[in-house]
């Protein structure tokens, strides 16, 4: 993933780096908000807005896709994507990423729709899904792309994932067949739990939020738990979760990320990283409703989670 790090898309060279700066995504409903409207208290402090970047500034589109399953499921995404990614403006840059054993730069960011969507065109379906192996790299990615470009940065995972088709087992077999009390017994769905722990603990460190549209819901009880662990996942990252019952219902569940992700605000706040672990974040806009994410851990001190103007 070398080569999206250093790509020289187009956006403006930053300024000489100084102040450390915390990045705080959010969405404001209403009316547009002007960088004196907002307020942001970081562990009830007040934080300095050095900069707020705004709906229709620079943004920098990260497409993740993990497509395992249902063919039909997967060619009614890959359409609305399509109609979705043209009708993008021109300041927006999209790369596109593909999940598996390790997370694989498909399209390197760039304006040009034709390029991305004959990319998105030829990827097939792989043998096992690989989003929860791939989450975490993917925002980090984001965070540093957001920290060298100092532009909004947005992902958004497109997923048909089955946790019972992951090459790891998360199904909690029984330990022990002829003792009645064990656990596994009574909770079959406690690694998959486990797993999705480890993931939000992670996710928690960084600034990007992360997205996702889930093609199809699964009612079972492993999938049911996988599927509220995914929810509560990216919604804790500050982004939001789409989960399809249907087809019929896969193109407003895209169509609903793509208008979340471009109405994204985020204001850069100084922020000098104390011994205190964690942050409660709190932003105002004036009268406007806000969504932001109100809890995070703190970057530690040299770590690329962060960045500095």
């Amino acid at each position: 993933m070398a080569g999206l790090l250093a790509s020289g898309f187009a956006f403006a060279a930053p300024p000489e780096v100084r102040t450390p700066r915390l990045r705080v995504p959010f969405r404001a409903l209403g009316e547009p908000v002007a960088a004196t409207d907002v307020t942001v208290k970081l562990n009830g402090a007040p934080a300095k807005v050095a900069r707020l970047l705004k709906p229709g500034d620079d943004l920098l589109l990260l497409i993740a896709v993990d497509f395992s399953g249902d063919l039909t499921l997967v060619d009614q995404a890959r359409e609305t994507l399509l109609k979705q990614i043209e009708a993008l403006p021109p300041s927006v840059r999209v790369g596109l990423l593909r999940a598996g054993d390790d997370l694989r730069v498909v399209e390197e960011p760039g304006a040009s729709r034709e390029s991305i969507a004959a990319a998105l065109q030829a990827l097939t379906v792989t043998a096992r899904p690989g989003l929860l192996n791939s989450l975490e790299a993917t925002q980090q990615l984001a965070d540093s792309i957001a920290a060298k470009a100092q532009v909004r940065v947005a992902t958004l995972w497109i997923s048909d994932s089955n946790v019972a088709r992951y090459r790891e087992d998360y199904t909690n077999p029984v330990v022990n067949s002829s003792d009645a009390g064990d656990m596994s017994r009574r909770f079959p769905e406690g690694l998959i739990q486990e797993r999705i722990r480890q993931l939000s603990a992670s996710l928690s460190r960084g600034e990007t939020p992360v997205s996702l549209v889930h093609l199809q819901y699964l009612g079972d009880r492993l999938n049911t738990a996988y599927q509220t662990g995914l929810s509560d996942l990216v919604r804790a990252s500050g982004g939001g979760g789409e989960f399809c019952r249907s087809v019929a219902e896969i193109p407003a569940a895209i169509e609903k990320a793509f208008g979340e992700i471009s109405a994204q605000y985020t204001a850069e706040v100084e922020f000098r990283p104390s011994k205190i672990k964690r942050l409660d974040v709190a932003v105002e806009a004036g009268e406007r409703e806000v969504r932001f994410r109100p809890r995070r851990r703190v970057p530690e001190p040299g770590s690329k989670k962060g960045s500095e103007e």
